[in-house]
């Protein structure tokens, strides 16, 4: 499904983690999908040998920088024996000092990987601090860069995109952000925060068509739900409630929308059974349901009370609203019929009540 959508690279887990990861490697290598495979290792001859006999296409290796994991993590490890140890990619932890760091890329750089890697796996750095690392080091190497954000602090899309800004080349993403404590940055939200600056390289790239149905099966499959703000695919995505925006959306949908539901193969809708909806909204579900013939403007308001009435008691499901709907309609059917103005009588106009009456006027008569 990733593959069909059109991302570039899949980075599957270490090989070395377990026998089920190495098989799982294994059979996705076999695929023959459109995608490049990766796989994510610890900085050891082992597991990169491990990736290699597994027929990955390229391996991620991470290797930690800086003073406290060097003492906590690596054994003491001084940056000549991490700079030897590290000859294809480098991690960035944010923590790490910025000349070691710059010097460990520079070499890496040198012996000719493709690409270098900065990785916030602690979630700590904002916007503003991406953007000088990453032009920074685009200055110092002429590889790709890749980043790699974690959301702890609620910055992963923000830095994500910010990255780019700066001239990273490649993101890490994963399907509705799953991953370590709050996850990274999530696949759909970085297609969001991309489709209003770069709409036409996203739509010519990927099948954003595909995206709910990716998402859908990545929730069931590791029974996580997908959250009612999620962008794009999440419930309320594509949901105006409030009357003023009910209108400005039935006339215009770009008043408040910055992403148009059809690229994605999706639907907007428009809440009306609520205490807040406006009368734009009524009248445009009486045209779904095939009942505006005899709805006036005054009639689609009083029955717009009645539904804000009624919500202000207890909440209202669709069916409630479409019953009232529904009941008025009647209502002003039977007293046009008694009055001989139902087929057609242009000057006949009608009011409904709030207590779901109608009284008719039949002007010139």
């Amino acid at each position: 499904m990733l593959s069909d959508f059109g991302v570039d690279y899949i980075e599957l887990t270490n090989p070395a983690a377990s026998p089920k990861s190495r098989a799982d490697c294994e059979a996705i290598c076999k695929l023959g999908l459109k995608s490049k495979i990766l796989t994510h290792t610890r900085c050891t001859l082992e597991d990169a040998k491990l990736a290699c006999d597994c027929g990955v296409d390229g391996v991620d290796v991470v290797i930690g920088t800086s003073q406290f994991l060097r003492e906590h993590s690596l054994g003491g490890k001084d940056m000549v024996a991490i700079t030897k140890q590290a000859l294809e990619v480098i991690e960035y932890i944010k923590s790490s000092d910025l000349v070691d760091l710059l010097s460990i890329y520079r070499t890496v750089s040198n012996a000719g990987v493709h690409r270098v890697g900065i990785a916030d796996t602690v979630g700590c750095a904002s916007p503003r601090q991406v953007y000088e690392l990453v032009r920074t080091l685009r200055g110092c190497v002429s590889t790709d860069i890749e980043v790699h954000f974690h959301d702890d602090t609620g910055c992963a899309v923000a830095n994500a995109f910010t990255a780019l800004e700066a001239g990273a080349t490649h993101i890490d993403t994963s399907v509705l952000g799953i991953g370590e404590r709050n996850g990274i940055t999530p696949l759909g939200a970085l297609m969001a925060r991309m489709m209003p600056t770069s709409r036409d390289y996203i739509l010519s790239k990927y099948k954003l068509q595909k995206l709910k149905a990716i998402e859908d099966f990545v929730s069931e499959a590791v029974q996580v739900n997908v959250p009612f703000n999620n962008p794009i695919t999440g419930f309320c995505a594509f949901t105006h409630k409030a009357g003023i925006h009910a209108k400005a959306i039935l006339n215009s949908p770009s008043t408040y929308e910055i992403l148009k539901p059809e690229d994605f193969g999706l639907s907007r809708y428009v809440h009306f059974a609520s205490r807040l909806t406006g009368w734009n909204a009524i009248k445009s579900r009486i045209d779904q349901l095939g009942l505006s013939e005899v709805f006036s403007d005054a009639d689609v308001k009083e029955v717009t009370a009645k539904i804000k009435q009624m919500a202000d008691i207890r909440p209202l499901a669709i069916d409630d609203t479409d019953s009232i709907i529904r009941s008025y309609h009647v209502d002003l059917q039977t007293a046009l019929k008694g009055n001989g103005t139902l087929n057609g009588n242009s000057n006949g106009t009608s009011r409904g009540t709030a207590n779901g009456t109608a009284e008719v006027a039949v002007n010139g008569a």
